[in-house]
């Protein structure tokens, strides 16, 4: 990567944090990871909140039920990896490699763009206490979005900006994913793209920059006419990590806008609601 092309990439996160990266590496197993939605209800929920054996493993719907006016027209299932001993004993077998394997692979692509993103803060080393704090854990999603009879009743995800650090989606040839532009006052539609994945920033990044790379506020609408898929994978802080604008950025002058927060106080304050844009971030606000 050039360091033309890292600065246009470090500018373009800063006037609104979605793109795009080509990749040919996971479309033959994209499909296999939906096995899991066409097995019996009885089956699938063995992995629902109610019956679960852990809390990394989660089948369910909508996003905060009890919070939301009217419920979101998706089914996921959640797969917070600890260690690939505790995704054999736990995750659904029907999925499970194919998962792994998509996490393996894009930790590769991961790790170059959080490269690329510290250079545009002027943090020129990841050491391994960085990288923790960037990306410590991850959860994968599994998202299918049925067919929706009114499909204007509702919405398939209502419109937030995640929490992690980065979020790496892919998704199939349906489309319905929608950016909130920079204006603020409009949407665009994020039309899916053969072989490429779209990576967006989260609160967390937001927060670590010093607000240099805004998280992007998005949002996925229902559709009358055909079934959607797809994969975010989420990058972020462990649950342990205290976040807050990088030591770096304050040691050379600037202000911070930002507390230092713990991670996972910051994610509970995310899913007691429901999706409300870019609410969120205000918890980290000084």
């Amino acid at each position: 990567m050039t360091p033309k092309w890292r600065s246009r990439f470090a500018k373009r996160l800063r006037n609104g944090g979605s793109f795009r990266l080509l990749t040919t590496m996971y479309r033959l197993k994209f499909w296999r990871m939906y096995k899991f939605f066409g097995l019996a209800a009885e089956v699938k929920n063995k992995y629902s909140k109610e019956h679960s054996l852990s809390n990394n493993v989660r089948f369910g719907t909508s996003f905060t039920p009890q919070a939301e006016k009217a419920l979101e027209w998706k089914d996921y299932l959640s797969l917070f990896y600890v260690s690939e001993e505790e995704a054999f004993a736990l995750w659904p077998s029907v999925c499970r490699e194919q998962v792994l394997d998509y996490m393996r692979k894009s930790e590769v692509v991961i790790k170059q763009l959080l490269k690329v993103l510290m250079k545009g803060l002027n943090v020129n080393e990841i050491d391994e206490t960085k990288e923790s704090l960037l990306m410590g854990s991850m959860r994968t999603n599994l998202n299918y979005y049925p067919k929706c009879p009114n499909p204007e009743l509702t919405v398939g995800v209502g419109r937030h900006s995640d929490v992690s650090t980065l979020t790496i989606l892919l998704q199939d040839e349906i489309g319905g994913l929608f950016v909130r532009g920079n204006d603020g006052d409009n949407w665009i539609h994020v039309p899916p793209i053969k072989g490429s994945l779209v990576i967006n920033v989260g609160d967390a990044l937001q927060i670590m920059s010093n607000g240099k790379y805004k998280s992007v506020e998005h949002r996925v609408v229902a559709n009358g006419s055909n079934n959607r898929i797809s994969v975010p994978i989420f990058v972020n802080p462990r649950p342990s990590d205290m976040i807050g604008s990088l030591p770096e950025l304050i040691e050379n002058g600037e202000k911070p806008i930002y507390k230092q927060v713990l991670y996972s106080d910051y994610v509970k304050h995310f899913f007691r609601k429901a999706h409300d844009g870019k609410k969120t971030v205000a918890f980290a606000e000084l």
